[in-house]
């Protein structure tokens, strides 16, 4: 069978040379949850002023902080100070998300004609793994290395057959590896005992001005590397058509400010959405690394590319967040004021006979790898 693949990774460049310090990870702790257990954190750090702090919770990308064209340093990721607030009101934030990332309609899909209902946590429809997805499980921290130049940690998490729904024990990893050419590479692997289905992704909202400047993301400049996108239903499901982006607020394949059009009340899209909450099919062959994204924060300077294998990117624009959540720093979090872009299997592809394909079968492997590639503009 075919090794199913689907690829994100982060590279900031910021005048490397080749007699920097190597990269170094470290264990720390996140505090712990209400039933006492510790929460485990990786922190990994390279010469460049890039630090990434990883929580065995989710296997959550707590916090990315990065230079800007000054030198200064920030948070460029929304989140949660404590292992409470990620528990108490959960919004993904940096979470690794699945079993099934994104939403399956009716909660309900097909395997060898078997039909299996999982948890339908957003209306009527399944989100993100469920009400106690990948999300909330405290990961095993199972090594934090340093080698080759290179910081790396690795988090397991075993998923029993029947957890949220889904057939099959499925033993999945999420590996963060961060070295001194500016990479930090999230790779998610999956292998199952019973044929099963699989998308797991991270869902990181990125604000590039920084969690000190409290602006929001709304006029940072988006590119989508994307002819096409799947529009939704009311329930934003997909109703199985690709749409042109041409001619519609949907079009980023030149530079726009995320929210230029996102008040468009004449797209009906953009109503059913709340604003962007879309998979777009990115160009090029599903499975080779390509170019997906960019997003710039003209202030700041901060740029962030992505990269990807997988044949979709979810573009959400923070819709949901609506000031009543309080995040790192006691920052409330208001509509817009992070984006996430999110590669993966298309939402509903389960149930989607032209969408590509999200089973995995045992003896196979399941591969998502993601590159983001930082840099700072003048």
């Amino acid at each position: 069978m075919a090794r199913k693949a689907c690829t994100i990774a982060v590279v900031a460049l910021y005048g490397y040379s080749s007699a920097a310090i190597a990269a170094e990870a470290e264990r720390a702790q996140f505090g712990a949850l209400a039933d006492g257990r510790k929460v485990e954190a990786a922190v990994l750090a390279n010469s460049n002023g890039v630090s990434a702090r990883i929580i065995a919770l989710g296997a959550t990308l707590q916090s990315l902080s990065t230079p800007d064209r000054d030198g200064e340093i920030d948070d460029i990721t929304l989140g949660y100070d404590t292992a409470a607030q990620y528990m108490a009101k959960p919004q993904y934030f940096g979470a690794t998300v699945g079993r099934y990332a994104n939403r399956i309609a009716n909660g309900r899909f097909e395997v060898d004609g078997k039909v299996y209902q999982l948890e339908t946590n957003d209306g009527e429809n399944h989100l993100h793994g469920g009400f106690d997805g990948f999300d909330r499980k405290l990961w095993t921290l199972e090594s934090v290395s340093s080698e080759n130049a290179e910081a790396r940690a690795v988090f397991v998490y075993v998923s029993a057959d029947g957890d949220g729904g889904y057939p099959g024990t499925l033993t999945a990893r999420a590996i963060y590896t961060l070295n001194d050419a500016d990479e930090l590479t999230i790779e998610y692997q999956a292998t199952t005992d019973r044929r099963t289905i699989v998308n797991i992704t991270n869902h990181s909202f990125f604000n590039l001005a920084g969690q000190r400047a409290a602006r929001s993301a709304m006029d940072q400049r988006l590119v989508l590397n994307a002819d096409a996108f799947t529009p939704v239903d009311e329930g934003l499901i997909p109703t199985g058509e690709l749409r042109a982006v041409a001619g519609s607020p949907f079009d980023f394949r030149k530079p726009a400010p995320v929210g230029a059009r996102i008040r468009d009340a004449s797209n009906e899209q953009i109503l059913l959405g709340r604003g962007y909450d879309h998979n777009y099919v990115i160009k090029g062959e599903a499975g080779e690394m390509r170019f997906a994204a960019r997003l710039e924060d003209p202030v700041s300077g901060r740029a962030l590319e992505l990269w990807t294998d997988a044949p979709g990117v979810q573009f959400y624009s923070g819709n949901f967040l609506d000031g009543t959540i309080v995040g790192k720093g006691r920052r409330a979090y208001r509509q817009g004021d992070g984006i996430c872009l999110e590669p993966q299997t298309f939402p509903d592809a389960p149930n989607q006979k032209y969408f590509p394909s999200p089973y995995l079968d045992p003896g196979e492997t399941y591969s998502n790898k993601m590159i983001l590639r930082l840099s700072v503009s003048e």
